[in-house]
């Protein structure tokens, strides 16, 4: 096959210096009808490979059989319908041409965000882990929000996926910017909308901030693609090189990072969020005047084990409160046990795994408790009382014994003899 420099060389000659073609293909050491084709060929000589057949070209016609009635049918199930001998590769590669005529293609369009209407959350799982406690370490979650219109984000490491923790870190990050966009967009987080539906939790912290939670179609990660490429941001540019001592440190470094992160200048928006936050902010609607539901709460009857669990971790309350109802409240940062409106625990929250919290206080009461209880056993053991009142002094039975002369002894009298 001729070169690309030979085929350029060969039309300089000819057209730019009138070289002879029989001079040209003396010098080039080609052919003259190589050089006739050449001058002829108005691109360059570009090689192609005669097409070779493909091992699935075969079972084609049965792949397309199944897919005109199933097109989402997994390609094992497939490979397993055709009797298909080969590795999976082969058929994958032509499932990916093939069912795309039966399936259907769904295209995103590009959306231009207006100020204050929407900001997109997910959870970001960084793969370094975090210290909870001495020789604990745990992978937590990051809540992430990114506003659509400056594209501004925040973000921090919360305990747990449950709904209470996910509200509150949300709470956190909208009481940073001071007001909330009209419509947020999360996808189907089990604590939010797994079922397609927003949880209660979710719905009554959506309906105090007077605001919309959309959840995402399933399987669609285009959705939400703001805060997806945030995420990317976060594990390749702040993460790398980093270590933390607790999740309290590595909220503070992430802190610090993300006023630089939102001080760059975003080619898309062709600015920079923190210029564009304030035009973001004067479109989105003010906080309400009270707290939403956020945080874990429950209502539980303390046992004799005067302990309470959140999470995985049991916190110690005052065993004044033993038999009664309780309330429990965990915030991000601190457990709250309260009983008929009184405080009886205040713990700072723990983010390990199976732990136990105990305020000396808490165990200092119980004890003085089991030893009144235990002095009152005595006491009532001791003495008894008449039915005028007066009290009545408990003798031990073998003094009655001795005193009649009895021998109660159960041992058998050949027995005493020996």
């Amino acid at each position: 096959m001729l070169k690309v420099e030979d085929w350029a060389e060969i039309r300089r000659l000819y057209r730019a210096e009138g070289v002879p073609i029989k001079e040209i293909a003396r010098r080039l050491g080609v052919a003259r009808n190589t050089v006739r084709a050449a001058l002829a060929s108005d691109r360059p000589p570009k090689y192609q490979r005669a097409p070779r057949g493909h091992v699935a070209d075969a079972f084609e016609p049965q792949i397309r059989a199944l897919l005109t009635e199933w097109p989402r049918m997994p390609a094992p199930v497939i490979a397993e319908r055709i009797g298909w001998p080969y590795s999976m590769p082969p058929l994958r590669k032509r499932l990916a041409l093939v069912r795309p005529e039966y399936a259907g293609i769904d295209p995103v369009d590009r959306i231009t965000y207006e100020p204050g209407q929407i900001a997109q959350c997910d959870l970001w799982f960084p793969a370094t882990k975090v210290q909870v406690a001495p020789g604990q370490l745990r992978v937590l979650p990051v809540l992430v929000m990114t506003l659509g219109f400056s594209r501004f984000m925040t973000a921090m490491m919360i305990p747990t996926r449950q709904a209470g923790d996910i509200l509150s870190g949300m709470w956190s990050l909208i009481s940073q910017i001071g007001r909330v966009t009209k419509t947020l967009v999360w996808d189907r987080e089990a604590a939010i909308g797994g079922s397609g539906k927003l949880t209660a939790p979710a719905a009554a912290f959506a309906g105090t901030l007077a605001t919309t939670i959309k959840l995402a179609p399933p399987r669609d990660p285009e959705y939400k693609g703001m805060v997806e490429r945030a995420n990317q941001y976060l594990e390749t540019s702040f993460l790398p090189g980093r270590g933390f001592a607790s999740p309290t440190d590595f909220n503070d470094q992430l802190g610090e990072w993300l006023i630089k992160a939102n001080s760059r200048t975003v080619r898309s928006i062709q600015g920079r969020p923190i210029d564009l936050l304030e035009t973001d902010r004067l479109l989105m609607m003010s906080l309400p005047p009270v707290i939403p539901p956020i945080g874990l709460t429950c209502r539980v009857r303390l046992s004799r084990d005067y302990y309470v669990r959140v999470d995985t971790v049991d916190y110690s309350v005052d065993p004044q409160a033993i038999g009664r109802f309780v309330e429990v409240t965990a915030s991000l940062q601190e457990v709250i046990v309260s009983c008929d409106g009184h405080v009886v625990a205040r713990h700072q929250r723990s983010w390990a795994r199976q732990g136990v919290i105990t305020d000396p206080a808490h165990a200092a009461t119980a004890a003085a408790m089991r030893q009144a209880l235990a002095a009152d056993r005595l006491r009532r053991q001791a003495m008894r009382h008449h039915s005028d009142g007066h009290a009545v002094t408990l003798r031990a039975l073998p003094d009655y014994d001795a005193l009649f002369g009895v021998d109660f002894d159960p041992s058998p009298a050949k027995a005493r003899t020996e």
